[in-house]
């Protein structure tokens, strides 16, 4: 069955990934475009004080791969091998908390899931550290940043099981209603305190297009946003459905008579 949800998962993560990827080629590139054309002329700029200064110009970089390359074969690569990754993880989460949730369907466990992986894996994150294009951030704390992301993506992802187990907890005492207000005030307390004790990083230059920073961000939430809901809700509608015929045709293969 595990087995069975795996393959589900990582297929659906597939198909979510294509569409991430249409997503990005219309929304995202445009702006990844914008923010190279702002940082090579950035580049162009200081050569020209260099020399004017009496200094050479700096040697420009080689380009491991090209720009072609990354917006087109790379970008295809990258959103389906991400979004394959977490539509496995998806399925073995989904195994473990089908049946443990309350007496819903498969559609309505998978969709909630979807929902609180969206909030705990990305939205948390981004509101203290948000995606930036090309040119916005300094080279020299790039794994400082990346580290900080990652923690407070821990801290959300812990906080969210946490308040799980607390609202399962609460249930029996003060009801489901109340039980998942606590919960959620509880896991909102932990993310406000952990979002004022993590460091700020603002690292975005001077001169740098607010629109299409603002665009940017906008196509990265786009991106993930298009991501956990096709994994959510045709995960949820396949396994749902698979089940129903599971239900109505055994291992013989053969549709049980209605004896009633």
């Amino acid at each position: 069955m595990v087995r069975t949800l795996l393959i589900r998962g990582m297929l659906v993560g597939v198909f979510a990934g294509l569409l991430v990827f249409g997503f990005s080629k219309v929304f995202g590139e445009p702006q990844v475009d914008r923010a190279i054309a702002f940082e090579t002329a950035m580049d162009e700029a200081k050569d020209k004080a260099q020399v004017a200064a009496g200094m050479p110009a700096a040697e420009p970089e080689p380009e491991l791969v090209s720009r072609q390359v990354q917006a087109s074969v790379g970008l295809l690569t990258g959103v389906v091998v991400y979004s394959t990754a977490f539509g496995g993880l998806f399925a073995l989460v989904f195994a473990c908390a089908n049946g443990r949730v309350g007496n819903i369907s498969p559609r309505a466990v998978s969709a909630l899931l979807a929902a609180g992986g969206f909030i705990a894996i990305y939205i948390v994150p981004i509101l203290k550290y948000p995606a930036n294009p090309p040119s916005v951030g300094e080279p020299e704390t790039i794994g400082y940043r990346t580290a900080l992301y990652f923690l407070m993506m821990l801290v959300s992802i812990v906080a969210m099981v946490g308040a799980v187990i607390m609202r399962r907890r609460l249930v029996p005492r003060y009801g489901d209603w109340s039980a998942a207000l606590m919960s959620a005030g509880a896991y909102i307390a932990i993310i406000v305190v952990a979002q004022l004790l993590l460091p700020a990083i603002e690292e975005v230059p001077d001169g740098f297009p607010a629109v299409v920073l603002w665009k940017f961000r906008i196509a990265s939430l786009g991106m993930q946003l298009v991501m956990w809901a096709t994994i959510g809700l045709l995960f949820g509608a396949l396994t749902e459905r698979a089940m129903a015929a599971n239900h109505r045709f055994p291992a013989t293969g053969r549709l049980q008579p209605n004896l009633r």
